[in-house]
């Protein structure tokens, strides 16, 4: 082998402790890392060791994307699994990020986001058709982490929890003005409306996301209590009793993260609750994958706790609840890859094998992530008033005094005070 693959071999020698990876070099070298069986990978391009040993995370996804690195069965998820499993243990720090510095300053410089921007970075992933959406998520095009309170959960079932898990955080009460920021397809919206008497406003930077959503209404009969605009958080005017945002806080950035948080303040009621549910690290403050900034989520970034939280405290707002979802992310990109495989051939139609090879590598790349790579979902339920919400979170099964009887929380207040002091 030549220089870059040896110095490929000495990286991999290095990282592959935990499971095998049998590896054919484009010259036709066989070489076996680690210990016992494994996902057999063929580099069939010259360039490819350099170009791994320089960028791996680029290289990886561009060249399983053009068919230059194949896997044979296309066991996709256990290459990926190999790498991120063995990466978590601190042993690719050198090799999966080898020019981190220069990657934290151009993160920064990626996240500031002006409207333009936003809606740019939107359009280049949620304007795709409707229907590639439709072949791979649940019924309601929930695309989000759902709640597994089993395994054998089906998809649509987990996504129903999971909006009937947040709508109980809200702790809503009929005729209330909910905002939904980053609202999709509607979904959410729809179901709060129609399950819980509000009225809400739903808003978002994709023209397809907003058409869709607004036909949605039209169709659930919901229009008089649900309205969807094509407007991006920082132009928005009003006064709401509950936000709500899933999904959306990926792409604000963390130069935003100030703006932000103080606009969910001024648009809450005095006595309003604020429920933000967002992919997070469970490591330090990090980087975004190049690959996945280039190709699926131009400005995205998941943030670490530690970098969301010092901006809420700064906002004056309370942090009065905290909850974080390990696996169930994970659970649900497996459920989208496995429709989104089994509705290749109509995909194909839509697009090309090409962007199948992408999506196919995005998809399992994120369920690896959230199973052996730190990833999670953070869930941050937000007041103005310390005193807006029950002290107990039995209030979201129905057990908190005042809940069976879907009393304000005013009343609930009084009556939480006089069993404390008892």
């Amino acid at each position: 082998m030549r220089f870059w693959g040896t110095a490929l071999d000495h990286l991999l020698r290095r990282l592959v402790q935990d499971g095998g990876l049998h590896l054919h070099y484009p010259d036709g070298t066989l070489r076996h890392y680690g210990q016992g069986r494994g996902p057999t990978v063929r580099l069939n391009d010259p360039a490819l060791p350099r170009r791994l040993v320089l960028r791996p995370d680029m290289a990886l996804g561009d060249a399983y994307t053009d068919g230059t690195l194949t896997i044979d069965d296309d066991d996709l998820a256990g290459l990926l699994a190999l790498i991120l499993r063995n990466a978590d243990e601190g042993r690719a720090n050198t090799w999966r990020f080898p020019m981190v510095r220069v990657q934290r300053i151009i993160k920064l410089a990626r996240q500031i986001t002006p409207v333009p921007k936003a809606r740019a970075n939107v359009a280049h992933h949620y304007d795709l058709s409707e229907e590639l959406y439709r072949l791979f998520l649940d019924q309601d095009m929930q695309y989000s982490c759902a709640y597994f309170k089993t395994p054998d959960d089906s998809l649509d079932q987990a996504q129903a929890q999971k909006k009937a898990h947040i709508a109980a955080k809200l702790r809503l009460q009929p005729g209330m003005r909910v905002l939904d920021i980053g609202c999709g397809w509607g979904g959410m919206a729809l179901t709060l409306a129609r399950d819980h008497g509000v009225r809400v406003l739903g808003i978002t930077l994709s023209a397809e996301q907003h058409r869709v959503a607004t036909a949605r209404a039209i169709a659930a009969d919901l229009s008089d209590r649900v309205e969807f605009r094509l407007v991006d958080y920082r132009e928005l005017t009003g006064s709401f009793d509950r936000i709500v945002s899933v999904g959306m806080f990926e792409h604000v950035g963390v130069p935003q993260y100030s703006r932000y948080f103080n606009k969910v303040r001024d648009l809450l009621t005095h006595d309003g609750v604020a429920l933000i549910h967002t992919i997070g690290r469970m490591a330090p403050p990090g980087v975004t994958s190049p690959w996945i900034h280039k190709n699926i989520f131009p400005g995205g970034y998941v943030p670490a706790l530690s970098e969301v939280v010092p901006v809420i405290e700064n906002s004056r707002l309370r942090l009065t609840d905290v909850e974080v979802w390990r696996l169930h992310y994970a659970e649900t990109l497996l459920h989208w890859r496995s429709r989104f495989d089994a509705n290749l051939p109509r995909i194909r139609n839509l697009y090309d094998e090409r962007f199948c090879r992408m999506w196919r590598f995005y998809l399992a790349s994120s369920e690896m992530s959230f199973r052996h790579y730190g990833q999670c979902v953070f869930q941050l339920q937000l007041s103005r008033q310390v005193e807006t919400l029950p002290v107990t979170r039995d209030y979201m099964y129905g057990t908190a005094p005042g809940a069976a009887a879907g009393k304000h929380p005013q009343q609930a207040r009084k009556r939480g005070r006089q069993s404390i002091s008892a």
